[in-house]
C-alpha cells in the first residue's frame, strides 16, 4: 500500500529519544520538562473526592461552568480583564492540545504561520498538518531576544498566524512589555490572529513580569491563549489545559475541539475548579521554582559551564563551549551515556539546527536529584 506522509520529514521527539536514552543508561534525567516530585496532597484528594461523588462521565464540551468561572476570575484578578466563561474560556487535554486545535481550526492551504525560533516542537508539525506554511525567524544571542524589526519584514498578505511562547522554552527567555507592545503595534489593522503558548505563566523570576498577550487590547482581541494545569500544580500526566479566546475566534476553536476531544476528564475538573479557589496555590510557584533554579546555578559555580540565568519556566540553558567542542546533539549523548545526566540540545528547535554549544536542563526536581546532578556537572 502506497502511503503519503502529511509529515515526512518529522523523526522522533528530542524529549522521546533523551528521555528514553536517559531510561537506557540509567541517567538523571534532567532532559524532558516534568517534576519528579508529587502534587499537593490537597489536590489529589480532591480528585479522589470528585470521582467518589460520581462525576465519572462526559463533562460539557467547553469544560465544566465552575471551573471555566474560576478561570475567569482568576483572568480578572491577574491580568485586570474580562473574559466571558459561557463562551470564551475552554477545558482541553492539556495545553498541547490547544495549541494543535487552535492552529487547525484557523490555518489553511497556504497560509503562513510565523514561530520564534528556538520553537517548542508542536508547533510546526500541526501547521503543516493543516496544510499551512512555517515561517521561522531566528530569535538573536544566545539570550535569544526577538528582532521586531525583522519580524515586520516577513510579515506578507498570506500571513494568517504568529505564534509567540512566554515565558519561553527552550531559552527560559521572558517577553519584556516593549516586546508585547511591539507585537500590537506590528499587527495593527491586519488579520492576523496570535497563539499564545503561556503555560509557564506563573514560573517567573527575579523582577521579571510576565505580561500576557490579553492584557494588551490589540492582542486580546486577535489572540488565542493557550495554558497547561500540568506546568502550574506538578501533574503534566493529566493532560490537563485550557484555552482564552475572544467569542469569535472560540466558536471556531470549539468547532475542532468537539470533534477532536469533544470534552475532557470530569473528576479533575472539579478538583481544579474547587482547588484555584486559593490563589495560593498558583502564586506562590515563581519563588518556589527560583529557590530550585538558584540551588542550581549555585551548585554551578566554579565548573567550566556559562550560563545566563533563566528568567522564566523551570529550564536553565548552559554553554558549554569551553568544555567541548562537540555538536550540542553528539555532546548531549556522551554526557548522558559517559556521565549519567541527561539534557537536551537546544540546535534541534534552531532555525537550521544552528549550534550555539548550549543544553537545557530542567530543574524541577528534588534537591537530592540536582545535588547529584550538579556533582557530576561540576567535574566536566
Amino acid at each position: 500500500m502506497q502511503l503519503q506522509s502529511k509529515l515526512p520529514d518529522f523523526k522522533t521527539s528530542i524529549f522521546t529519544v533523551m528521555s528514553q536514552l536517559a531510561h537506557e543508561e540509567n541517567a538523571i534525567n534532567l532532559s524532558q520538562g516534568f517534576p519528579n516530585f508529587d502534587p499537593d496532597p490537597h489536590l489529589l484528594d480532591l480528585v479522589d473526592k470528585a470521582m467518589r461523588e460520581g462525576f465519572n462521565q462526559y463533562a460539557p464540551m467547553a469544560g465544566i461552568y465552575s471551573l471555566r468561572e474560576a478561570l475567569a476570575q482568576k483572568c480578572q484578578k491577574q491580568f485586570g480583564v474580562s473574559y466571558d466563561p459561557a463562551h470564551e474560556i475552554n477545558i482541553t487535554a492539556g495545553a498541547t492540545q490547544a495549541i494543535y486545535t487552535a492552529l487547525t481550526a484557523f490555518v489553511q492551504t497556504g497560509d503562513e504561520v510565523i514561530i520564534f525560533k528556538p520553537a517548542y516542537d508542536c508547533y510546526e508539525p500541526a501547521i503543516l498538518a493543516s496544510g499551512g506554511v512555517s515561517v521561522p525567524i531566528q530569535m538573536k544571542g544566545k539570550d535569544y531576544k526577538v528582532d521586531w524589526d525583522e519580524f515586520r519584514t516577513r510579515l506578507t498578505p498570506r500571513t494568517r498566524m504568529v505564534v509567540i511562547n512566554t515565558p519561553h522554552n527552550p531559552s527560559g527567555a521572558v517577553f519584556s512589555a516593549a516586546d508585547m507592545q511591539e507585537l500590537e503595534d506590528s499587527l495593527k489593522d491586519t488579520d492576523i490572529l496570535v497563539l499564545s503558548d503561556e503555560v509557564y505563566e506563573h514560573i517567573v523570576f527575579d523582577k521579571n513580569k510576565h505580561v500576557s498577550a490579553a492584557m494588551l487590547p490589540g492582542l486580546k482581541e486577535r489572540s488565542l491563549i493557550c495554558y497547561s494545569f500540568g506546568k502550574t500544580f506538578h501533574t503534566t500526566g493529566w493532560k490537563m489545559g485550557y484555552c482564552l479566546a475572544p467569542e469569535y475566534l472560540m466558536k471556531e476553536f470549539q468547532k475542532v475541539h468537539e470533534y477532536n476531544v469533544f470534552s475532557v476528564n470530569h473528576p479533575i475538573q472539579k478538583a481544579l475548579a474547587a482547588y484555584l479557589k486559593d490563589p495560593g496555590h498558583y502564586l506562590d510557584l515563581g519563588p518556589f521554582f527560583q529557590e530550585k533554579r538558584d540551588y542550581f546555578l549555585k551548585g554551578l559555580e566554579g565548573s567550566s559551564f556559562q550560563w545566563t540565568p533563566s528568567a522564566g519556566t523551570y529550564f536553565q540553558l548552559l554553554d558549554y563551549s569551553a568544555i567541548s567542542d562537540e555538536a550540542d546533539l553528539e555532546f548531549a549523548k556522551r554526557l548522558t551515556r559517559e556521565y549519567k545526566v541527561a539534557s537536551i540540545p537546544v540546535s534541534v528547535f534552531n532555525l537550521a539546527n544552528e549550534d550555539r554549544k548550549q543544553l537545557r536542563f530542567c530543574f524541577a526536581k528534588t534537591q537530592d536529584t540536582l545535588s547529584r546532578a550538579l556533582d557530576i556537572l561540576q567535574k566536566l
